[in-house]
């Protein structure tokens, strides 16, 4: 995996409340949902950014891309019917400086987001943000049993490298059942 040249510390203090671009499109397979860029995305301008993140590995490993992509392609993702936005969309040094009104504004644009683009399936990336966001605090990894308008709901584990809770091969084999569901499983309508 090429590596992009890496933010200053200057760089990286600047991208406090910074946004990065949606990488949206109609009618997707899968709108993959981060909490909030951290500081090195918001550096970079790309999403999952950091070296230590393991989404592109995860997106690999579930059967989306034939190699491991580069969070430089960020802005390709539609071609193989995935996008990528995010609850909030102000960087911040960690998810924990969000406020729960900030996670519940952000579902809500989601909600207008899947009503307008119509995705397949969302997936929430990470458990605790979802519960919040959502107002759901017993829900569990995976399909969820209601829809976001028009879209099936999903959660995976945040596949940031600080989430110990969850190694590779458990996001590859998660992430892959989300790709099955979305891309293989032709039964459901959408």
């Amino acid at each position: 995996m090429e590596r992009t040249e890496r933010p200053t510390r200057e760089a990286l203090e600047y991208a406090d409340g910074r946004t990065i671009a949606d990488v949206l499109a109609p009618d997707l397979g899968v709108l993959f949902v981060g909490i909030n860029p951290g500081r090195y995305s918001g550096a970079v301008g790309h999403h999952f950014a950091r070296p230590g993140n393991r989404f592109w590995k995860a997106l690999h490993l579930g059967g989306f891309t034939d190699h491991v992509w580069t969070p430089s392609r960020d802005r390709e993702l539609p071609s193989i019917g995935v996008g990528v936005t995010n609850l909030v969309a102000r960087t911040t040094r960690a998810a924990s400086d969000l406020t729960i009104e900030e996670l519940r504004a952000g579902a809500e644009r989601l909600t207008r987001i899947a009503r307008r683009d119509r995705p397949r399936y969302v997936a929430i990336l990470g458990i605790g943000a979802y519960r919040t966001a959502f107002a759901t605090p017993g829900a569990a990894l995976g399909p969820q049993p209601d829809d976001l308008g028009p879209s099936s709901l999903w959660v995976l584990p945040n596949p940031s490298g600080l989430n110990a809770h969850h190694q590779l091969d458990d996001l590859g084999r998660r992430f892959r059942e989300l790709h099955d569901a979305a891309f293989l499983d032709r039964a459901r309508p959408g």
